[in-house]
């Protein structure tokens, strides 16, 4: 059994005028299993240009919401604030309800765009925050120059960490630089699709030439990959999503092994964790590009199966798949996913309607601020 949901936000209701079909389908237990986890999630697409946010209605239903933001890949939340990437820029918003404040329409969580970078386009994908110079700060794979960076106050982005095979700054594609995987506040492992040190040599090694590197020693940690993603550090085990052949798994850093849990009918993009639970993000596989001719086609062949666009939520003890949601139409790639964490249901302040013009928030800090006025000047004076 499976449930629909439209996305009110959308324009005409979520639905194509040419496809009456629902764009949102999920597995009948999805919502409870985001009322028993007390999460949403979010997710983005830029083959679409957008971030979603996947709730529960105070019925029991599913709500969808999205707002429309070019290019948008990586993605990171505590559930108060928010990162995303655009084409060209690095957003933040910051929610703007106060605890145990809700919207008319249900939703807990508001997020508002507070600041945006301009960081030109640099195929930014997967954002953490860390520590820089004592103050909290997004870390960002900066994929076109192989490179971790940091925002700028003066320039683009400011280079942070490169991989010892890459000879040079330059904004060139070499290695594909995808993902990246956090210890606390510090960066602790990156994937690339290959150790190439020429502009799109990374293509000529998508088959098994992905890595895992250690940012602190530079070592690999892992190799014979195909085109990895999405690593991630939860509960002392270093997970991935081994994209190429279809494989969400873990790595065993004593030796660099790859120990598939289950296969996911997709091209597997965006990973995130709640209780035993993972949360995977699957895109349809492109033809004819960097997706074709993988692995990947030839176990969809074998199983007989329909590549999906949409989520997976995978036990973590015994790799069943135990909830889904799938996009119908429209969204046919994803890039990111992550879990807000107590949260019911949440939306965004979009850039292309009247909501952020009224948007205006001044910044009282305690009661006892005093607001400084200029006094008028005396006449004839």
């Amino acid at each position: 059994m499976a449930v629909t949901a439209a996305l009110p936000d959308a324009p005409a209701g979520g639905v194509d005028a040419a496809n009456p079909e629902p764009l949102v389908t999920c597995s009948a237990d999805f919502s409870h299993w985001l009322e028993t986890q007390d999460i949403a999630l979010a997710l983005t697409t830029y083959q679409a240009g957008r971030l979603f946010f996947v709730g529960r209605k105070p019925d029991g239903g599913i709500r969808a919401h999205e707002r429309l933001i070019e290019n948008c890949q990586g993605l990171w939340t505590d559930g108060q604030s928010l990162w995303t990437s655009s084409a060209f820029m690095l957003w933040r918003f910051e929610n703007v309800l106060q605890p145990g404040q809700a919207m008319q329409g249900g939703a807990d969580r508001r997020f508002a765009p507070v600041e945006g970078r301009v960081t030109g386009k640099i195929d930014l994908h997967d954002i953490a925050m860390t520590q820089i110079d004592g103050a909290p700060r997004p870390i960002f794979v900066n994929t076109l120059c192989n490179c971790l960076a940091t925002i700028s106050d003066r320039d683009s982005f400011r280079p942070l960490w490169m991989p010892r095979f890459i000879s040079a700054l330059v904004a060139e594609d070499r290695c594909h630089l995808n993902g990246l995987a956090m210890d606390g506040t510090r960066p602790a492992y990156v994937t690339a699709v290959g150790t190439s040190d020429v502009a799109d040599g990374w293509r000529d090694q998508r088959q098994a030439g992905g890595v895992v590197i250690d940012v602190a020693s530079g070592e690999i940690a892992a190799a014979g990959l195909s085109m990895p993603h999405s690593p991630r550090l939860y509960r002392g085990r270093l997970w991935l999503l081994n994209s190429g052949t279809g494989e969400f798994g873990q790595i065993d850093l004593r030796d660099g092994s790859f120990t598939p849990l289950c296969f996911c009918p997709g091209f597997a993009r965006g990973l995130a964790f709640s209780g035993n639970h993972a949360v995977i993000g699957l895109s349809l596989p492109r033809h004819g590009g960097s997706f074709s001719g993988l692995e990947l086609d030839q176990r969809l062949a074998r199983k007989s199966a329909t590549p999906r666009c949409g989520l997976l939520v995978v036990d973590l003890t015994s790799g069943r798949v135990e909830h889904w949601l799938r996009f119908g139409h429209t969204i046919t790639e994803l890039y990111d996913t992550a879990v807000l964490p107590r949260t019911r249901m949440a939306e965004a302040i979009g850039f292309r309607n009247d909501d952020i013009r009224r948007e205006i928030r001044p910044e009282i800090r305690s009661g006892t601020d005093r607001i400084m006025a200029t006094p008028h000047p005396r006449e004839g004076v």
